[in-house]
């Protein structure tokens, strides 16, 4: 029964995984832009140069870690994933110099790509049991970020030292490994590691690109949601930090309602989505981030933000997992190679986005910048529902009649009624 040992069940060892490595993620990317400045003397271009490392490496590594997440045992990948972010936090916190804090973020970009495609890649596996997975996998991670942003600036206020959160997150990146490792196979899988479904798929020729072309509508959304994401959050960052002021705890403060919204939502969200299709999910979250950024142009001060923010959270926890379950819907038996594409559309919207809200912050007035970020998101009303039903995916997810704990052959529901 390779779906559980022990009582311990492959999803729960993902999604638990998934809680431990979000948070240190996110909050190292929050926190090494302002130790290269303050530990390292790095100047911006260099500052620019670190994080632009690790995109890099994670977008060229993803289309590789969904080709090894449907080749080899999903677990071992994303266990070696979460070894290798580790190792990059300990590389930040020996850092004495900007060479070896650039190895260590290339070595957070490959394994951060190892890790989620094949994280997600693992959640995917039981979709048509439980059509919530990606919402419940989203309310896990984000639920690991307030707590790992509570915990790290708590750490970082009592011993202003950048070095013991960078090894309290790889500690916490080591235990997610070995759970990883411990995990059980995947029923039915290979010698070499994937299913008999697979295999044929994953070698036929130009696989790749064949993925790519099939998902390209879904892609260009998730490329759009992703720039808007992305802008609206480093607008934000800026605005609070230069117009207002505030410093970096009290910016974290302002950005924790959301996180905390992100972790409580997804599940409900998702029952809401079950009612009114997917289709009017997309325009639901895009009116919500929409509001919050045109919201934001008379916005008065950081408490008043900081509400408003909770919007962009509501608007997250209904369009990602749509767009992670319609994706494995579409190629059940490639997930990690979907997957490895769909993320790293997700880091080039990403990438855009960062960029573009840089320029719009200098080049444009506060309440200009909010209006031209608020007309892209809502592009997204649009944009959604049109990738829906181009994918050809049920518009209305199966409902989940079992109990989340169930394992997945005992639900009821045909996977394949999609």
């Amino acid at each position: 029964m390779g779906d559980m040992i022990g009582g311990r069940t492959r999803r729960g060892s993902a999604l638990i995984a998934a809680g431990l490595t979000n948070g240190p993620a996110e909050l190292l990317d929050f926190l090494i832009p302002l130790w290269a400045g303050i530990a390292l003397g790095a100047d911006p271009a260099q500052i620019g140069y670190l994080v632009a490392l690790e995109l890099i490496v994670s977008v060229i590594a993803r289309p590789i870690a969904g080709r090894l997440a449907d080749s080899r045992r999903r677990e071992l990948i994303a266990g070696l994933g979460a070894l290798l972010y580790g190792v990059s936090c300990c590389g930040y916190a020996l850092a004495g110099s900007m060479p070896v804090a650039y190895t260590a973020a290339a070595l957070g970009g490959l394994g951060g790509a190892l890790l989620w495609v094949s994280v997600r890649a693992m959640v995917g596996e039981h979709l048509p049991g439980e059509p919530g997975v990606f919402a419940r996998l989203m309310s896990v991670q984000e639920t690991g970020v307030w707590v790992a942003f509570v915990a790290g600036l708590l750490l970082l206020g009592r011993f202003d030292s950048f070095p013991m959160v960078f090894l309290a997150a790889a500690a916490t990146c080591l235990v997610a490994a070995l759970i990883l490792f411990l995990s059980p196979p995947r029923a039915g899988t290979t010698p070499g590691g994937s299913s008999a479904q697979e295999r044929p798929a994953l070698f036929a020729p130009q696989a790749s690109r064949i993925l790519i072309v099939s998902l390209r509508p879904m892609l260009a959304a998730t490329v759009v949601t992703a720039l808007a994401e992305t802008m609206i959050g480093i607008l934000l960052l800026l605005h609070l930090q230069r117009a207002l002021g505030l410093g970096v705890i009290e910016i974290a403060y302002v950005f924790l309602p959301g996180a905390i919204a992100l972790g409580v939502l997804p599940p409900i969200l998702h029952r809401v989505v079950v009612r009114i299709g997917r289709r009017a999910g997309m325009v639901a979250g895009s009116v919500c981030s929409g509001a919050f950024a045109l919201s934001l142009a008379y916005a008065s001060g950081p408490v008043v933000i900081a509400a408003l923010w909770v919007l962009c959270g509501v608007a997250w926890a209904v369009v990602i997992p749509i767009e992670q379950a319609v994706i494995t819907e579409k190629h059940p038996h490639q997930v990690g190679a979907a997957m490895g594409i769909y993320t790293a559309a997700t880091l080039i919207g990403s990438a855009t986005g960062a960029a573009l809200a840089g320029v719009l912050y200098e080049a444009a007035s506060w309440q200009l910048t909010c209006l031209i970020a608020g007309a892209i998101i809502l592009s997204g009303t649009a944009l959604g529902p049109w990738a829906i039903r181009r994918l050809g995916v049920a518009d209305k997810p199966l409902q989940q009649v079992a109990s989340n704990d169930a394992h997945p052959r005992e639900r009821t529901g045909d996977p394949n009624s999609h």
